[in-house]
C-alpha cells in the first residue's frame, strides 16, 4: 500500500505546480478587460476622464492612431471617449478596424483607500494615477505612473 501512495505524489505534485503556474497568468496577451468597480458621479468620471485624457496625450500624441476604446459602463466609458475626441484622437469602439493603425485601449477604476485607482492600459504603455472624489468631482491624489512597455523585437 505505502508503494501506492508513493507513486501518486510525483504527479500530484507536478499537477499542483501547473495549476498555481497558471494562476500567474491571465492565459492570453492582450489588454485587462474595461470595469468600474466604484461609484463614480458624472462629475468625477469627467474630471478624470479630462486629466488622465490629457496625460494620455502626452505619452501618445493624437492624430496617427486610432483608439480603439473597450467600455464597459455607463458613466467613464462615454467620457472617456468624449474627452478623447476633444483632444484631436479618432476613436471606435465596436467598428471593424481592418488595416488601420488601431491601439487598443481599456480602463479600470476600483475604490482604494478613501479614493479611486485609475488605470488606463494601451498596447504600449499604462499610465495609474489615485483620485480623491469631492462634491465637485475628482482631484489626483497621486503622481501619475507610466509603464511602458517594450515592443516584441521581430522573430
Amino acid at each position: 500500500m505505502p508503494q501506492f501512495i508513493a507513486s501518486f505524489r510525483l504527479p500530484t505534485a507536478i499537477l499542483c505546480l501547473v495549476l498555481l503556474a497558471a494562476c500567474q497568468t491571465t492565459g492570453r496577451p492582450g489588454l485587462i478587460k474595461s470595469e468600474v468597480t466604484a461609484e463614480l458621479t458624472p462629475e468625477a468620471a469627467s474630471a478624470i476622464a479630462q486629466d488622465m485624457g490629457g496625460k494620455l496625450a502626452e505619452q501618445i500624441g493624437p492624430g496617427n492612431t486610432t483608439i480603439a476604446l473597450r467600455e464597459n459602463d455607463t458613466v467613464f466609458g462615454p467620457t472617456l471617449e468624449a474627452s478623447l475626441r476633444g483632444r484631436g484622437y479618432a476613436v471606435v469602439t465596436d467598428q471593424a478596424t481592418e488595416g488601420a493603425a488601431v491601439e487598443p485601449l481599456a480602463y479600470t477604476i476600483d475604490p482604494f483607500e478613501g479614493g479611486v485607482l485609475v488605470r488606463l492600459s494601451a498596447s504600449r504603455i499604462e499610465l495609474t494615477r489615485v483620485y480623491t472624489l469631492n462634491g465637485t468631482g475628482a482631484t489626483p491624489a497621486s503622481p501619475l505612473s507610466v509603464m511602458q512597455r517594450r515592443s516584441a523585437a521581430p522573430s
